[in-house]
């Protein structure tokens, strides 16, 4: 049985409707962690123009291929094998894509990810980051406390990032913030761009 989430449904109009006129010039996306897959179908299929490489931990690779299996899309690339906090393939992408992911991931992790997101996008490359996040250590909604409290309680390392922390690695990596949108149910969009060399 291939893994299904609810959310990727409920957000991936939302976001196509935002990452669509960045991507417009974009040939190559990294998405890291791909997850079920279902982000990487209804995107590249959106956006034929575009190679979508998937990525994540190896144990999500069998659920993820299961989804690519039933596409017609041909610029969909099978899953890299990248766990942020280890060696990155050596790759280089035009824009670099990811969705509900730094609040999964340990503190650590979240600062490795942005430099090797730095480290792989070309010049002037972007970055979009989809989620839920922290302003001034505070939270924008009672749900998102609420998410918080799950989180740690499921994993004391996991939590909703702070964007002034987030932005801080993201300027270390050799990145701009571009833009940062609201998007339905309390999550948003971060864009930043690599500076030139």
């Amino acid at each position: 049985m291939k893994p299904y989430s609810t959310a990727c449904d409920q957000n991936r109009e939302a976001i196509l409707s935002i990452i669509q006129p960045i991507f417009n010039t974009v040939k190559t996306v990294l998405e890291v962690g791909s997850g079920t897959g279902q982000h990487a179908i209804y995107f590249a299929e959106h956006m034929p123009h575009l190679i979508w490489q998937c990525s994540d931990r190896l144990r999500y690779h069998a659920g993820i291929n299961s989804w690519l299996e039933e596409t017609t899309a041909s610029n969909i690339r099978p899953p890299l094998t990248l766990d942020v906090a280890k060696e990155w393939p050596t790759l280089t992408t035009e824009a670099v894509f990811s969705a509900n992911t730094t609040h999964i991931m340990h503190h650590h992790e979240v600062k490795k990810f942005f430099a090797g997101v730095g480290r792989c996008l070309t010049p002037n490359g972007h970055f979009l980051l989809y989620g839920p996040f922290n302003y001034n250590r505070q939270y924008t909604s009672d749900s998102n406390q609420q998410f918080d409290h799950w989180l740690h309680n499921s994993d004391p390392h996991s939590a909703i990032r702070d964007f002034e922390e987030l932005n801080q690695w993201a300027t270390q990596a050799g990145l701009c913030l571009q833009n940062d949108y609201a998007m339905p149910a309390n999550n948003r969009i971060l864009h930043w761009q690599k500076t030139p060399a």
